[in-house]
């Protein structure tokens, strides 16, 4: 008997050192980038002008899910960073829009809106803000919880809502004042600014980069996959006749937000990842013994995108210059975390449409649907059918909110109230389906828009009649664009993982973005979030 155990501790002795070698090792930093406004045919449309270092890169020597989508309906800022970071789309994790009505306030709350939290540098108007209105935990959350927070989570971005949303509700976030032209913070994540920003803050950077000309990178004349600069569809800024090149910025100042302009310029890129760069220096960040997370926000790409147009040179511009900057952070974390130590993945809170008015005179179905017009046309109706009062509360983000105290009062049924409001808003021209809050409660849909729909639909908070457009259509005026459909040029958006433990190739399998937190998930050997419903992407988990 004492010759077998002599013969266990042996064993033990011999292969224990042979356990630990082969233990799995986690990246040292995880990025996780969200560019506002980006469609997944961007990495391919401007291709032959990018660098190999930037986006080629990525593509060349990570993984792509190039047929990579939003499944659920609406295709917000708000939502989107939310759904990428919890893994799980709005019906779970409540941010249903980048703000929404709240009939026990009978009003407006946005996403990130925090009203028991106060500024912490910036202006006191830009500092309530926390992650409190989002229901499930992040795959920020759950890192930090598996390592029993020692590793640090830090999101950054010009729009409150694309760093505080990421950074769940254990990290730091940091976002942009265009009061000030600081970055700030709030009393949910610090009661002073550390050092490190308040010293970045000192550099006036804004103010650097807001004294400078924006003209094209290359001359003009070789920006061949836009359409001409001078146009009918463009929104110029105030205080300039047409939007064209160059753009003085320090003249374009007033009127446009003073230094909130910056965030309309690809220098808002510039300065952000300055500021990211900023923040792996001052937390130290994939140099502490624990894996950290940098949760990234480009937020200048919507800004740009929204006044121009995927058509536009601007934009075209905006992603030649974008390339760059990716190419200026991959070198830095190369020489600073090292190759191969660290983890990131690309994707969008959402694409974008065409500018229905440049789609109208290429005889591209398109339109722009009258916002105003469709709600005074439900309030006249409404008064004729159901009698004199305030039956709609609101029509925000293609929903309409019905007054139901009033309709209890009256003893209306809700059900044949929003039966009859759907069966009149189908009449009117670019209103393609409409659906009930009765038909999202009590039923299950299974595949196309009426799915998407659902999974964007709470019950909480959603309005009791609901819109779908037709393909082309936009709620807006003449110039620019905007977003929010679940038709494909809204859904389809970059994912791509690259650098540690991630194989090089690509797969035309349709996936969703609720699949990266599983996916990060499955990497690390971390609990996924809690409301997590998409599905690790095999092709990266499993190789």
């Amino acid at each position: 008997m004492k010759k077998i155990w002599i013969l266990f501790f042996l064993s033990v002795l011999s292969f224990g050192p042979i356990l630990a070698q082969t233990e799995a090792k986690k990246p040292k930093l995880i990025v996780g980038i969200i560019v506002d406004q980006m469609r997944q045919e961007y990495l391919y449309r401007f291709a032959d002008r990018y660098q190999d270092g930037g986006f080629k890169r990525l593509m060349k020597d990570g993984f792509m899910m190039k047929n990579g989508h939003y499944n659920y309906i609406p295709t917000y800022t708000g939502p989107g960073h939310a759904s990428v970071y919890t893994g799980t789309t709005p019906a779970t994790h409540g941010i249903i829009s980048n703000s929404w009505y709240v009939r026990s306030l009978k009003g407006s709350l946005y996403c990130a809106e925090d009203s028991t939290v106060m500024a912490v540098g910036g202006s006191e108007p830009s500092g309530k803000i926390s992650p409190r209105n989002l229901l499930s935990t992040t795959i920020t959350d759950e890192l930090r919880y598996s390592t029993n927070k020692r590793s640090k989570v830090v999101g950054v971005a010009i729009k409150d809502r694309g760093a505080s949303l990421p950074a769940g509700h254990l990290g730091d976030a940091y976002w942009y004042d265009s009061g000030t032209g600081e970055f700030m913070t709030s009393t949910y994540y610090h009661e002073s600014l550390p050092a490190w920003v308040q010293s970045f803050n000192e550099k006036k950077v804004a103010e650097k980069y807001l004294s400078q000309t924006w003209n094209t990178l290359y001359p003009i004349e070789t920006y061949k996959q836009s359409i001409e600069d001078n146009n009918e569809f463009e929104a110029p800024f105030a205080g300039k006749d047409t939007p064209t090149f160059p753009y003085n910025l320090d003249s374009l100042k007033t009127g446009n937000g003073e230094l909130g302009l910056i965030a309309s310029t690809p220098f808002g890129n510039t300065m952000t990842l300055d500021f990211a760069i900023a923040a792996i220096e001052g937390e130290n960040l994939g140099n502490r013994g624990e894996t950290d997370f940098l949760a990234l926000s480009f937020s200048s790409p919507d800004y740009i995108g929204h006044r121009f147009g995927p058509a536009s040179k601007e934009v075209e511009d905006n992603y030649l210059r974008l390339d760059l900057e990716f190419e200026r952070l991959l070198n830095y974390l190369d020489e600073n975390i090292g190759k191969g130590e660290y983890l990131i993945f690309l994707s969008a809170d959402h694409a974008v449409a065409d500018v229905a008015t440049h789609m109208i005179s290429e005889k591209i179905p398109a339109g722009n649907l009258n916002n105003s017009y469709i709600n005074a046309q439900l309030k006249g109706y409404t008064q004729l059918t159901y009698g004199e009062g305030d039956w709609i509360e609101s029509l925000s983000n293609e929903q309409v909110f019905l007054n139901h105290d009033l309709i209890r009062e009256k003893g209306i049924n809700l059900r044949d109230m929003q039966e009859d409001l759907a069966n009149f808003l189908l009449r009117f021209k670019g209103v393609k389906e409409v659906y009930t809050a009765y038909a999202m409660k009590n039923g299950e849909f299974t595949h196309g828009r009426a799915a998407a729909l659902q999974m964007g639909y709470n019950q909480k908070s959603s309005g009791d009649v609901l819109l779908i457009l037709e393909p082309g259509w936009l709620t807006g005026g003449a110039k620019g664009t905007s977003h929010g459909t679940g038709y494909t040029y809204d859904t389809n958006v970059p994912i791509v993982f690259y650098g540690w433990n991630v194989p090089a190739g690509e797969s035309s399998r349709y996936a969703t973005i609720t699949d990266i937190a599983p996916t990060l998930s499955m990497m690390l050997d971390i609990k996924l979030p809690s409301g997590a419903t998409g599905q690790p992407i095999i092709e990266i988990t499993d190789k």
